[in-house]
Parts: C-alpha cells; sequence; structure tokens
C-alpha cells in the first residue's frame, strides 16, 4: 500500500520542497504577487494570464465587490461606488486628504474616529478595507497557483511611508488573513530584484516613479550588505498626475469645461493614459473621444507636446534626487548605475532627464511593473527559511530623527536620522526637582532643535519614580525600530524598575511636502535653531541653580551662613533671577556662574557638615576595614 504524504499548512504538498511564500507590491495603479519556484522569482498570474492587477475595487452591495480589472473598467460608469488609488489615502486624515493632488473626490462620511471613510453602495469603506479587499484577490490567486495555505507574505511599501501608513499596510493585510514576514521599501526591493549583491561594491540609486508614489534610494553594497544610504521622495506623485496633466490639456483643447462630472473625467483620464503609453513607441498619437457622454472630438499628441506638459512634473522629481545625494553625501560621478522601478518609468522623457541628471544611462531590463514584487518574493523567500546561496542582508533607514522633549522645550535626539534600521538606542534622563515622582515622555519627529518646530507622535507618563533630590533618578528611555519602520518608547527607572511604553501609532500620516519643508527649514534655521537652543539650555540650568540653591538656604542658610553671606547669595539670586527672564544668553551664563562661584564655600560647609553627621558616634577604623 502506498503512503500519502501529507503536508502542513503552508508547506507545498509535494515532499521536500520549500515553504510557501510570496511577495506582494500593494501598489497605487497596479498590484502584483511573486514567488520563487525552482530557483527563480517569477510573478503569479491569474486565470487569463494576466500578472497585473488593477488596484481598483467596485462595490456592488450585499456584501459583493469586484477587484481588478473589471473594476477598473467599471470607475467611468460608476466612480463613486468605485475606489482607486486608495494606497495615496492609507494612514491619512481628512485635513491630509484635501491636501493632496489629484481627482480624488470620493464621498467621506464623518466619522467619530480620525479614520476617513468612503460612502459606498456596500457601505461606508476605509482606505484599510480597500486595501484588505486587493490583498485578498492577490492571497487567492497565489494559494491556486501554489495549491496550499501561505506561511508569510513581504509586503512593499514607499521608502517614505511613515510609521501611521506602515501600520495601515500590516492592518489591511492582517484584515486580508495574511502573516506579514516583513514590510520592505520599494527601492529596496527592485534593488533585490535586480541581483545588485552580484556587482562590484559601489553605490547604486534605485528610482521609483509608480502610479501615484515616487522614491528615490541611494544604496551602497558592502561585503555583501545592502545599506540605504539616504531616501528621499513624494508619495503624492505618480503616473496619476501625469494623466491628470495630460487629460486637462486634452479636456482645454476640446473645450470641456466640466470638472465636477467625476465619470467625464475618469474617462478622459483613461483616453490620456493610453495616449501617454502609445508615445512611449511613437512620435504621436491621434486622441479619440467619438461620442461618449456626448463629447465628439479629434486631436493628435506629439511626443514633443508631451515632453513640454509633463518637464515641470519630472522635475519635482528630481529635487528629492538632489536631497537624497546631499544627504547621502555623494555626488553623481560615484554613481554606479540608476535602477529604473515603476510604470511611469517607461515613458522616454522620464528616461532621458534622469540618465541627464545622474549622468548615467538607467537600467531597464526587468519589467518596471513587476521588478518590486519579484524582489519581495525573493526576501519572502528567504525569510521563511528557504535559505538561497545568494541570501542578502537589507538595511534600511529612519528618515527623520526621533527624540523627546526635555526642559525648556528642547528635542533631544535619541535616534538620528538616516540611521539604519531595526535599530534600537537607549538614552538616559533624570529628574529636574526634588521629590519629583512622574515624568511625562513626549516623542517627537523632526530635524529642529525646538519642540514646537517637529512633529509630535505620541505622549505617555512615567509614574512610581521613588522621591530623590534633583538629578538623583535614572531614567533609561529605550527607543527601538523595527524592521517595518515601526517605533515603541519605553522609559524605565533604574533603582526602582517600574517602566512605561507606548507603540507609536499616529492616526495620520505626514505629508511628504512636509517632510521635504522640515529637512529644508533644519538647514535653513540653523543658526537660528542654535541660538535658540543654547537661549533655553542657559534658562534651564540657571532655573537649576536657583532651585537648588533655594532649597540649601532654606534647609542650612541661617545655620551656617553669617548675615553678610546670606544678604550677597541673596543678591546674586535675584539677579539670576531677573537676567533670566530675558533673552540675553551671554548675560544669564554669566550670571549663573558668578551665583556658582559665590554659592561654592556654602556647598563646601553644607558637605562637611553630612559628613560630621554621619561619622557621629564612628571612628575612622570602622570605615577603613
Amino acid at each position: 500500500m502506498a503512503l500519502l504524504q501529507i503536508s502542513e499548512p503552508g508547506e507545498a504538498t509535494a515532499p521536500h520542497q520549500y515553504r510557501l511564500a510570496v511577495g506582494i507590491d500593494l501598489g497605487t495603479t497596479n498590484s502584483l504577487v511573486a514567488t520563487v519556484r525552482n530557483g527563480k522569482a517569477e510573478t503569479l498570474p491569474d486565470n487569463n494570464g494576466q500578472a497585473i492587477l488593477p488596484s481598483v475595487v467596485q462595490y456592488l452591495g450585499d456584501n459583493k465587490l469586484v477587484v481588478g480589472e473589471a473594476a477598473k473598467n467599471a470607475a467611468v460608469d460608476d466612480p463613486y461606488n468605485t475606489i482607486g488609488s486608495v494606497k495615496r489615502l492609507m494612514g491619512r486624515s481628512m485635513a491630509d486628504i484635501k491636501k493632496l493632488s489629484g481627482a480624488i473626490k470620493y464621498d467621506f462620511v464623518d466619522t467619530e474616529s480620525n479614520v476617513p471613510r468612503i460612502k459606498t453602495r456596500g457601505g461606508a469603506v476605509s482606505a484599510v478595507e480597500v486595501s484588505a479587499a486587493i490583498l485578498t484577490q492577490l492571497k487567492r490567486r497565489a494559494e491556486q497557483a501554489l495549491g496550499d495555505e501561505l506561511s508569510g507574505v513581504v509586503i512593499t511599501v514607499p521608502a517614505y511611508f511613515d510609521d501611521a501608513q506602515r501600520q495601515a499596510s500590516k492592518d489591511a493585510a492582517k484584515l486580508a488573513g495574511l502573516k506579514v514576514l516583513r514590510l520592505l521599501n520599494e527601492p529596496t526591493a527592485a534593488a533585490v530584484a535586480y541581483g545588485l549583491d552580484n556587482k562590484a561594491e559601489g553605490i547604486h540609486v534605485v528610482y521609483d516613479l509608480g502610479g501615484g508614489t515616487f522614491d528615490i534610494s541611494i544604496l551602497r553594497l558592502n561585503r555583501g550588505v545592502f545599506e540605504v544610504m539616504a531616501t528621499a521622495g513624494n508619495s503624492a506623485l505618480g503616473g496619476d498626475d501625469f494623466d491628470q496633466v495630460i487629460a486637462q490639456w486634452i479636456m482645454q483643447q476640446a473645450g470641456i469645461a466640466d470638472n465636477s462630472n467625476q465619470s467625464l473625467i475618469r474617462y478622459v483620464s483613461q483616453q490620456a493614459c493610453a495616449a501617454k503609453e502609445v508615445l512611449s513607441q511613437s512620435e504621436q498619437v491621434e486622441i479619440v473621444l467619438d461620442g461618449a457622454m456626448g463629447l465628439s472630438w479629434h486631436g493628435v499628441l506629439s511626443r514633443s507636446k508631451l515632453n513640454e506638459l509633463l518637464d515641470p512634473l519630472i522635475k519635482k522629481t528630481l529635487i528629492p534626487c538632489r536631497r537624497a545625494l546631499r544627504d547621502a553625501e555623494v555626488t553623481q560621478a560615484e554613481i554606479e548605475d540608476v535602477i529604473m522601478v515603476g510604470g511611469s518609468t517607461r515613458m522616454l522623457r522620464v528616461r532621458e532627464r534622469v540618465a541627464e541628471f545622474f549622468q548615467c544611462e538607467p537600467l531597464v531590463a526587468i519589467d518596471p511593473d513587476k521588478v518590486v514584487a519579484i524582489g519581495a518574493a525573493v526576501q519572502a523567500h528567504t525569510l521563511v527559511g528557504n535559505k538561497s546561496d545568494d541570501e542578502i542582508l537589507l538595511l534600511d533607514v529612519i528618515p527623520l530623527s526621533l527624540g523627546i522633549e526635555t526642559m525648556g522645550g528642547l528635542v533631544e535626539k535619541v535616534i538620528y536620522r538616516n540611521t539604519t534600521i531595526p535599530a534600537a538606542k537607549a538614552q538616559d534622563f533624570t529628574t529636574f526637582k526634588d521629590g519629583q515622582t512622574a515624568m511625562s515622555i513626549h516623542v517627537l519627529q523632526g530635524e529642529r532643535e525646538l519642540v514646537s518646530d517637529n512633529r509630535s507622535l505620541a505622549r505617555f507618563e512615567l509614574r512610581g519614580i521613588p522621591p530623590m533630590v534633583a538629578g538623583a533618578a535614572r531614567i533609561r528611555v529605550t527607543f527601538q525600530v523595527d524592521a517595518d519602520g515601526l517605533l515603541s518608547v519605553t522609559a524605565r527607572e533604574q533603582t526602582s524598575g517600574v517602566e512605561s511604553s507606548v507603540q507609536v501609532k499616529p492616526s495620520y500620516g505626514l505629508e511628504d511636502a512636509e517632510i521635504a519643508q522640515m529637512l529644508t527649514d533644519s538647514l535653513s534655521h540653523a543658526a537660528q535653531d542654535v541660538a535658540a537652543r543654547n537661549l533655553c539650555e542657559q534658562k534651564v540650568a540657571a532655573e537649576r541653580v536657583v532651585l537648588a540653591l533655594q532649597s540649601a538656604l532654606k534647609a542650612d542658610g541661617d545655620r551656617l551662613l553669617s548675615a553678610a553671606e546670606r544678604k550677597n547669595l541673596d543678591a546674586g539670586l535675584r539677579h539670576l533671577q531677573e537676567v533670566a527672564q530675558g533673552n540675553d544668553h551671554a548675560a544669564i551664563k554669566l550670571a549663573t556662574e558668578r551665583l556658582n562661584e559665590s554659592s561654592t564655600e556654602f556647598a563646601a560647609r553644607r558637605m562637611n557638615d553630612s559628613i560630621r553627621s554621619a561619622m557621629a558616634g564612628h571612628n575612622v577604623d570602622e570605615f577603613s576595614e
């Protein structure tokens, strides 16, 4: 009698094969799923042989929905129930969404939470739920192709996704019933797909221009290890915006002034997208609006006119490129190669401008739509334990510095921008006042010196600190950023062991324009920030001296000081308090130093008095044994 091979969930049904894992490129415009089979990474097609799944969901009501090409085709006739480009909404508030460029004009409903929900025929849905529907479709496709359940997935996200957007991506995967092995930055995944590990050690650029997001990453390969030296980008710029610029030109040429008809706008946008694709192969294309929705217009769009229309948007992608080079402290001459990723990089004008900027011909050998999913599949293959001969270690970086608020409204950076992740760093802090039993921890993100100029991420409290004199307690604050870029902060009082922590899950994301502005401001206001920090630090130091001296005078001033000495210290105390109210950094520093000098003898007397009290009733031999 033959034996039956019984496989565990997540393992292949055939004996001696690898555990089943896939990589998913959850894109703004299109999504894909890929896996490694027979040592080769490949995308998995649907029953019609199509690997690309449009990231569009149509809600039909009665808990029914359509995902993919059919939904995309329905967008013109049913725009308010058909959701596309939902990736732009991930982890964002309504205030953020209103700032987004493009025609994201769904019917949003008011909710008690900060999570925006879109009104559809099937009920109000969030961006997480729409993304989960897309992931569910990809999961179903993978399990049908591989014949069993999955052990886990690697899902790619734009390098500039912040904590909220990354957490929203993980929530969508959980809702779809997927076990996330890791979130992987899209440019990093592309580097894996291109096998940069097989190249000589050097510096590489990944230029990723997709349907709705743009990312630039500068990577260094050193001894088989990929390190992302710097990243920059714009999560609200992509091929969708290119389509809209072309669509606006078409509408202008056709004399169409109605910008409120969503069905009309989507129809013209589809014509614009088709024209853009044709112009990657031809010098001109004829555009025909043949009676749809009462339209009747014929026109010609040339490649030169297309370049003129799109150059301003392409230029916007080169600004983050320049910033990333500066952050990585490298020049164009040091770049080994530039990898082109994302469907929008098929445009010849994009390739021309990128080649001109980086002074080298970009690599375009792998299908730019599939390269990210393939790289994610390679990483997933490794993470589930399917060891490969060319295993790669990937190191991403933190886009903005992380720190906490200290006295005087200052920011003490704990983990600096462009630090490789995963990362953990601890720093010790102390109490400011005598008998302080609690401490408020304010977690911040940004590059400026003052709290008011940075972004607040979270607040929590550490209670139960043993009462001590100011400065005696040791509070160790630990920042941990995991491989997905998610942050947790823990505060622990070292002597008592009391501890408190928070996992940073902001309710909405940070605009990339704001990130860029924060970086720009940190450079342009550097001298001003240093001066402001110095002033705040001197004021805090002065306040500490004042509080300490006031406490000492109250306890021992009448007993250990003469009337003249007491008068002199009181006068110095009043002078420092007056000067500390102003903004003269040098004057505050001078007054603090003088008061410290004049109180030195008093401090020595107090110390001697304490020693005599401790020694009372004992002899020296007891302490020398």
